[in-house]
């Protein structure tokens, strides 16, 4: 199984450059996974942004959905491969099987059992970074909730599966595991 290491922290916290700071540890080539879609020009300057700091060294790979399709394709081509981020992909999981009803959150589980099968079979060594979103007060609606513990749920999943495990605190990376 490739070396699987887990970043999380609050919104802004600094977790993504970290995580790009360790990857670049691994040396070249670097795969970036992005899953976040621009649908505004306001994503489109964040999207912009990240690209501009993290420089020429690194190749970009969109994928807003089929994440353990991606990872395991990719496999092999890179040194390491940074999953940029965990929480915008299940957002996006979860957006895309709203029709489903009340399986929306076993299609998820299923999505993720599907990635954790894919990672037990890779080499190259993958960093998730994910947002804990479940440390401010209890959303008003059910949707909210229900991102709330898919995430948390996934964010617990992937530590666990995890060799390594970074909070990032006020751009402060504090190692878990």
């Amino acid at each position: 199984m490739a070396h699987i290491i887990f970043i999380t922290g609050g919104a802004r916290s600094g977790k993504s450059a970290f995580a790009e700071k360790r990857a670049r540890e691994f040396g070249a080539p670097l795969g970036y996974l992005a899953t976040a879609q621009a649908h505004d020009s306001e994503m489109d300057e964040r999207v912009r942004k990240h690209r501009e700091r993290r420089g020429a060294e690194w190749s970009t790979i969109e994928e807003p959905l089929c994440l353990a399709e991606t990872l395991a394709r990719c496999d092999g081509h890179y040194t390491v491969i940074l999953v940029d981020c965990v929480t915008l992909w299940l957002s996006n999981l979860l957006f895309n099987y709203e029709e489903e009803g009340e399986q929306v959150g076993e299609l998820i589980h299923q999505e993720l059992e599907r990635l954790k099968s894919t990672l037990r079979k890779m080499v190259t060594p993958v960093i998730f970074v994910s947002n804990e979103v479940g440390m401010g007060i209890v959303p008003d609606n059910a949707l909210a909730r229900l991102f709330r513990d898919i995430a948390g749920t996934a964010n617990q999943t992937l530590a666990a599966a995890a060799d390594e495990v970074h909070a990032v605190i006020s751009g402060i990376p504090l190692r878990l595991k």
